[in-house]
């Protein structure tokens, strides 16, 4: 593994970001037998970058969270990427397609941490337990990779097609909430494309921040006190284009609205 190319492997993902201009795969030519610890590696190098460019570190998002979509790519639990703030968007702020390249939106159950969460030996109540507030949440997700066409090493390196983070206006306790059953109606232009179940995001979402805290153990990580954390989508991701008007409406995290410029 040498610093030089996982340094240039990152650098080469923050030029595709910043120019809008899709790539093919990392693991198709130019390093084909990438795997999925040297990838975090490069993830680390990208938010590095973004770090010193000063940026901040706000949270961690979780990815594959649904245990088909880890099926297909062969794992067992959620990915995970840095969220800085950068990755903020305001509620009242259209989505601003001229920095993105191939947007897609997503509705997400947020948790906001009361103290640090770390591995190993996390179990769901625990997870939950660290927990300060809960709320609902839309990510604009945005692959580096032409039409999202990616191995797991791929999507690890690229941060998680991490691009925008919209917050709902609700903060709840979690004493109360049952999370499995906590629903989403997705609305895309006045119609509801699609309604879920805090139970399509492994089980659930405190199971999915679990999973991440122990996984992030593995790699001599924890989540911080204070940190927002992206449990995953809790139903398909729909395309975002201009004009394009999004809805999420969640039983008891309230409701985010987001048009895209």
């Amino acid at each position: 593994m040498s610093r030089e190319r996982i340094i240039a492997t990152a650098a080469a993902l923050r030029e595709a970001e910043r120019r809008r201009t899709a790539r093919g795969r990392i693991t198709a030519a130019e390093w084909p037998d990438l795997d999925v610890e040297t990838a975090y590696a490069v993830q680390r190098a990208l938010i590095e970058a973004r770090l010193a460019d000063g940026e901040r570190r706000v949270g961690i998002k979780l990815g594959l969270t649904s245990r088909a979509k880890q099926e297909r790519m062969g794992i067992d639990s959620p990915l995970t990427a840095v969220l800085t703030d950068a990755h903020i968007l305001p509620a009242d702020v259209p989505v601003p397609l001229d920095r993105l390249i191939q947007p897609r939106a997503e509705p997400e159950i947020v948790f906001v941490l009361g103290r640090e969460l770390a591995g190993p030996g996390v179990t769901a109540a625990a997870a939950l337990a660290a927990v300060d507030h809960v709320l609902g949440g839309i990510e604009i997700i945005d692959s580096r990779f032409l039409g999202y066409d990616f191995a797991l090493p791929d999507v690890v390196a690229d941060n998680a097609s991490t691009a925008l983070l919209v917050l709902g206006p609700e903060l709840v306790p979690p004493l109360g909430l049952d999370l499995t059953l906590e629903a989403v109606a997705l609305t895309v232009d006045g119609e509801v494309t699609a309604t879920a179940t805090g139970a399509a995001v492994q089980g659930s979402p405190a199971e999915a921040l679990a999973l991440a805290a122990n996984a992030l153990a593995d790699r001599g990580e924890s989540i911080p006190a204070g940190s927002i954390v992206f449990t995953g989508g809790m139903t398909d991701a729909v395309p975002l284009t201009a004009g394009t008007v999004v809805s999420a409406e969640f039983t008891s995290l309230g409701s985010i609205h987001l048009s895209a410029g």
